[in-house]
């Protein structure tokens, strides 16, 4: 488990191995996502990034634009949690 401590003015430095793990380097941005009392870190990506991960034509009922968050969310950490475990 990695682990890093949270100073009193509320700020922490990510460990070598995470800033490794999401290609980070001086400068770029991060994305937050809490999820209960999980907190998800991740790299932002271009809309571009985005392009074909989806299937052409959604059929199912309608969904919320929160419920649309919550399911990107999850996806994300998902693959996350994958990538980290390669």
């Amino acid at each position: 488990m990695i682990e890093s401590t949270l100073t009193s003015k509320g700020q922490t430095t990510l460990p070598k191995e995470v800033r490794e793990a999401l290609g980070l380097k001086p400068g770029d941005k991060l994305r937050y996502f809490v999820h209960g009392d999980t907190v998800r870190i991740v790299r932002p990506k271009p809309a571009s990034a985005l392009f074909g991960m989806l299937k052409k034509h959604y059929e199912g009922p309608p969904v919320s634009l929160e419920e649309m968050d919550e399911a990107i969310a999850d996806e994300a950490a998902a693959r996350f949690r994958r990538a980290v475990e390669r």
